[in-house]
């Protein structure tokens, strides 16, 4: 049992040599107590020399780690900062903790939670690790910021919150102990008292005729570790350095001779807290060494395989370099044909893939764009009317003229080109954006990860051209022979009729489904109270009050009139409603006595896809076209309207021809671009990264360039491999250490229910009882020696 904290201070260097914070809480005791509690009197008194800064103020402004070693080769101390040096003299102890502590915090009393590592080496002192942390203050001093009282306290929660550390609790006996801050702050992280030691200072300076006999009797405010009392030098005897040894005798003197305190002499004083905290810190590690090795095995083994493609590296290995690089480049195309076709181990659940976002591109934005170049119906007629009346001239035509359909229709389709040029745009950018993100494996060799980009965004950009220059072929292919005889297109003959020749399949498949709220002009409850369920097929747009779509609440059905138009507006509160708009462009009646039906969608997103859906039903978003004034209507019409009732024949005769012709060719605009575009572009970007991107590395760069590491990455492997030796150093520690004795639970609660009483009978309070020889189960825990 007395190698376990030589054990500990051993796996405590192991880690400082990585200079990394790890997820492993080693078992130590941190000393907790407000400034001038007498912590640092507390921690010379175990070395037997004066070696802690001191003064006024903040002394203490970064965490000592202070190890203990019980040595009978002599007297020294080590810095872990000055490794190899050893200080003989403890005068240049305390310079150099002054020094470490400036250089890291300045000379203005700020602190820092990074900590020094002393240790003392000495035949006078019991094996024992320290934590001595910055004493509790209220008032900035000097320069120190506003919040010190919280950063300390921010600083000393880093330490006593993990269950593997004991809290030595310092409060001096000259002030009330409910208002120890060393008190307060244990009790808030370690409310039952299973961590907290409590150790009662300057005993000597207590008014005449009072004693913390109470407190050291574990009689008020009781722990399960019990209190230990201790009288440390004064002030004035600090200043006329006033031996230790000789300070502990007179303390040892007082505990004796005192009245309250002689019948527990033997329990108190500092060789006797000394020896206290050996066997609590040392049943303490006895305690949590499993759950360490636990932890420090499941640290390994997430660490294995980062480790192992360092094993036998060498920086300047040429076959090294080039099988590092062939595999950059392979993973590289991995990921980005993964990120295409959604194959791979693990799919995302926060963000949709770049194959994903393609697939909306193609089958919902694509056409809702085609769709909103639909000219509004009012000014096809009036084109239509105007360029039949163009192509007659002077005369006066009695045939539909052929002139007039293939012009208006002409114009349709050049207004359709911006639609396919868009999706073009569109899927480059999320294939750039993609590209870049399947590269960031590559960060470790910067020349690499930039040459890779370079040369498949020159790559992607020419294929961009080729397919925009493709899909403007596409639509001059349209533009260049109007098919009359395409079997799709109504002819001349059916033109004739006023009923609309609309095919509707699949009456009663259902398009979309989902949860939108109405609209009814109640500010933000809106978005709460009127939430139903939708359905949208090719007849018929329905909604319930839940998606068991039981108790419809009202049906519309999906008529030639009907429009969509969208909108987001901002409210009072600055909260963003997104929201699309159902009406009837004859301003009929939809829904109760309103031509429209406002409806609230929660995303953007959301709003493409309801949009597309109502596409798909034939319904068509509002006409984005500019079209002209009222008044210009009411002219035209006037003029002609009314002039020659063959002339609005053939306009009808032509606008259907239009619909139809036009239907045949927005049909093959949103079959053929999405399959130009993952031709040309997709593809194409996919096979070169697979088949010809090395080549291309090695026929424009320098292959010693390419594989040339980033500091940052040598310096994370040279961090990663020195943790990783730390943790099976420490792991061998652990494995090589064997110890016999058997452990010795802590101390039972202590039995406070005489407070209770005393409260309602001070009489019945039971007397003082003088502790026996006999192990109490108020005392300390006791262990057997190894």
């Amino acid at each position: 049992m007395e190698k376990m904290i030589p054990l500990i201070n051993k796996l405590q260097d192991a880690f400082q040599q990585t200079g990394q914070s790890l997820d492993i809480d080693l078992p130590q005791i941190a000393v907790v107590g407000s400034q001038s509690a007498g912590k640092s009197s507390v921690l010379e008194n175990f070395v037997g020399k004066d070696f802690l800064p001191r003064g006024s103020g903040i002394v203490t402004r970064r965490p000592l780690v202070l190890q203990l070693v019980n040595s009978p080769q002599g007297e020294w101390a080590e810095f872990y900062h000055a490794k190899g040096k050893k200080f003989t003299s403890f005068d240049e102890v305390r310079q150099e903790i002054e020094d470490e502590t400036d250089r890291m915090t300045g000379s203005n009393k700020g602190i820092s939670a990074i900590p020094i590592n002393l240790t003392v080496y000495s035949p006078n002192v019991l094996n024992l690790t320290l934590v001595d942390l910055p004493g509790m203050t209220r008032v900035p001093v000097g320069d120190q910021p506003k919040d010190i009282e919280q950063q300390i306290r921010d600083m000393l929660y880093q330490f006593i919150t993990r269950d593997s550390c004991l809290i030595l609790a310092v409060s001096p006996a000259n002030s009330d102990l409910a208002n120890s801050d060393a008190m307060k702050i244990a009790k808030e992280v370690d409310p039952e008292g299973l961590r907290t030691i409590g150790v009662i200072t300057k005993l000597d300076l207590m008014d005449q005729g009072t004693d913390a006999k109470e407190i050291l009797e574990n009689r008020l405010l009781p722990l399960r570790r019990g209190f230990v009392g201790v009288v440390n030098r004064s002030q004035k005897d600090i200043a006329g350095k006033k031996d230790i040894k000789a300070a502990m005798q007179n303390e040892r003197k007082f505990f004796m001779t005192h009245a309250s305190y002689r019948h527990m002499a033997d329990k108190m004083g500092t060789p006797y807290l000394q020896k206290v905290l050996n066997q609590q810190l040392t049943n303490h590690i006895r305690e949590t060494l499993p759950t360490l090795k636990q932890n420090l095995q499941k640290q390994l083994i997430s660490m294995e395989k980062d480790v192992a493609k360092y094993k036998g590296f060498q920086n300047n290995d040429k076959g090294r370099r080039t099988k590092t690089m062939l595999q950059m480049v392979n993973q590289f195309s991995t990921n980005f044909q993964q990120a295409i076709e959604g194959s791979g181990i693990t799919v995302s659940t926060e963000s949709l893939t770049v194959g994903a976002k393609i697939n909306k591109l193609f089958h919902e934005r694509l056409p809702i764009q085609i769709a909103e170049r639909k000219i509004e119906e009012k000014t096809l007629r009036r084109e239509i009317k105007v360029v039949i009346q163009n192509t007659r001239g002077v005369r006066s035509g009695l045939f539909t003229p052929d002139m007039a359909f293939e012009r208006i229709v002409k114009e349709r389709i050049e207004e359709l080109l911006t639609a396919p040029l868009n999706l073009v745009d569109n899927v480059t950018n999320e294939i750039l954006e993609s590209s870049k993100l399947c590269a960031q494996h590559m960060s470790a060799f910067p020349m690499l990860h930039q040459e890779v980009e370079r040369i498949v965004n020159d790559h992607i950009r020419e294929k961009e051209s080729s397919c925009r220059t493709q899909v403007e072929l596409q639509v001059n292919f349209e533009l260049a022979y109007i098919n009359t005889n395409h079997e799709d297109f109504i002819g001349f003959h059916n033109a004739s009729s006023s009923e609309k020749s609309k095919k509707k399949t699949g009456m009663n498949q259902v398009i979309r489904r989902g949860y939108m709220s109405i609209d009814t002009g109640g500010g933000i409850k809106k978005m709460k109270g009127n939430q139903y369920w939708f359905v949208l097929n090719a007849e018929s747009f329905s909604w319930f009050k839940s998606d068991a779509e039981q108790d419809k609440k009202y049906m519309i059905p999906m008529t030639d009139d009907l429009k969509v138009k969208s909108e987001k507006s901002e409210s009072m509160f600055g909260n963003t409603t997104i929201k699309f708009t159902l009406f009837s462009n004859e301003r009929k009646n939809i829904y109760q006595n309103s031509t429209k039906l406002d409806l609230i969608v929660g995303s953007d997103e959301e709003l493409e896809s309801w949009k597309a859906a109502f596409l798909r039903a034939g319904v068509y978003p509002e006409s984005q076209s500019a079209t002209r004034s009222t008044q210009e209507d009411d002219d035209i019409d006037g003029t002609i309207t009314g002039a020659d009732p063959q002339l609005e024949r053939q306009v009808e005769q032509i606008r259907n021809l239009v619909d139809s012709y036009m239907q045949i060719i927005m049909r093959t605009l949103k079959d053929m671009t999405p399959k130009l575009v993952m031709h040309m572009l997709v593809n194409e970007t996919k096979n070169f990264i697979a088949d010809e991107l090395l080549a291309s590395l090695y026929q424009q760069c320098d292959m010693s360039a390419l594989t040339e590491e980033a500091p940052e990455e040598a310096e994370r492997r040279d961090e990663l491999l020195k943790l990783y030796a730390s943790l099976k150093e420490a792991m061998k520690i652990i494995n090589d250490f064997t110890a016999s004795t058997q452990y010795q639970a802590p101390p039972p609660a202590v039995d406070n229910s005489w407070m209770a009483s005393s409260k309602s009978s001070p009489a019945t309070r039971p007397p003082i009882q003088r502790q026996s020889s006999k192990a109490s189960p108020k005392a300390p825990p006791k262990v057997s020696p190894a």
